[in-house]
């Protein structure tokens, strides 16, 4: 009988899928809620979350760029801050200050893509996709070591 194991790689595609699920349900919602919501209430939803979508997309270049094993891009990293805490920040504060926009849909819309993180890392675990037979990782490791010792 095998013991199942959670994996606990993290993998970056994660991020540029939810990003493009993401973009995908923002897109579909806003099309289904022109039927259902005034227009002001789709555009606040629609721009909230392309600055969400943005948002992430910054911040995972970002970690990407300072944590690494070798040596950090300064360069690099001091230009994606620069243009995420000012610029995007100060975008969503026009959008939060915006008369025309109410509160709800800009929320809703900026927490679209935790919740698409959620639902996906749900979806994850019930199906089991991310847990591997322990058998299957002892044999991974012995592999390992045996290239270990003949390097």
């Amino acid at each position: 009988m095998t013991q199942k194991k959670m994996t606990t790689t993290f993998n970056y595609d994660f991020i540029q899928r939810t990003l493009r699920t993401t973009g995908i349900v923002v897109l579909f919602l806003s099309v289904i809620g022109l039927y259902y919501f005034p227009p002001y209430d789709i555009l606040a939803f629609l721009t909230a979350g392309v600055w969400s979508i943005i948002n992430m997309l910054f911040l995972s270049a970002l970690v990407r760029t300072v944590l690494r094993p070798d040596n950090i891009d300064k360069m690099s990293a001091m230009v994606l801050m620069m243009v995420k805490f000012p610029l995007l920040y100060a975008t969503a504060y026009f959008i939060f200050t915006t008369e025309l926009f109410r509160p709800i849909p800009i929320v809703v819309g900026i927490s679209m893509i935790l919740i698409v993180m959620v639902l996906k890392a749900f979806s994850r675990v019930m199906l089991g996709l991310d847990e591997t037979n322990q058998d299957e990782q002892e044999i991974q490791s012995n592999h390992k070591n045996q290239l270990r010792s003949v390097a």
